[in-house]
């Protein structure tokens, strides 16, 4: 997962809380008023400008953090990730990851964004970082990793379309989570909106193990 990744979505987030603050009476009344907390995120949503991650971090929010020190904390940290960043958020759209989604991998349907991966890093997709075998083999030794709980593997969607894979090995106690995204799709946020999604799925497949981010980096 690139750094500027990472720090594109914590300058997200700690824009939207900003936000929130400076809003936070119609944002107060605009959560009283929805009926649900998918309403509210929607609505958060759409009143601040920001994704689906910002507004569940403005409905996140405890009193202890509205406090102006807080808000001269967050102000702080948004400084510094501006000065980090040479991009806007919205010259990433993809990084909200509204319109992305994961799926199991099928080994069958699949196939080609499996090879798309292969032949770009030229290394074998059990993150080991030795050459990469042959294609049916390397499908062959993934599905067995995720039938034998070892691993869990993911096809990154964007409206339909696949954009990437996403890798979960369980190793010495901790999932190493790798992320890959097609060339054509990358410097739009995408990496940083799989990870979001991954968070959730790794939870489920392997609860209460810490997750390590690897950005492994194509090949020649």
């Amino acid at each position: 997962m690139p750094a500027h990744d990472i720090a594109a979505a914590r300058r997200e987030i700690a824009v939207a809380l900003l936000k929130a603050l400076d809003r936070r009476h119609e944002v107060l009344d605009a959560i009283v008023d929805s009926d649900d907390h998918a309403s509210a995120v929607a609505t958060i949503s759409a009143m601040l400008g920001t994704s689906q991650a910002g507004a569940e971090a403005v409905i996140g929010l405890s009193f202890g953090q509205v406090t102006k020190d807080s808000r001269e904390r967050i102000a702080a940290e948004l400084e510094d990730l501006n000065s980090q960043l040479t991009f806007t958020v919205e010259q990433r759209p993809g990084s909200f990851g509204d319109d992305l989604r994961l799926r199991p991998f099928s080994a069958d349907a699949d196939r080609d964004i499996f090879a798309a991966r292969t032949d770009n890093m030229a290394t074998a997709g059990d993150g080991s970082g030795a050459p990469a075998g042959g294609i049916d083999d390397e499908i062959r030794v993934a599905v067995d990793r995720v039938d034998s709980e070892d691993a869990v593997l993911f096809v990154a969607l964007q409206n339909d379309d696949k954009v990437g894979l996403v890798f979960g090995d369980l190793v010495d106690g901790e999932v190493n989570v790798r992320i890959w995204i097609q060339p054509e799709h990358r410097k739009k946020g995408l990496g940083t909106a799989a990870l979001r999604k991954s968070r959730a799925e790794m939870a489920a497949y392997f609860p209460a193990v810490p997750m390590v981010i690897r950005a492994p980096g194509a090949s020649a």
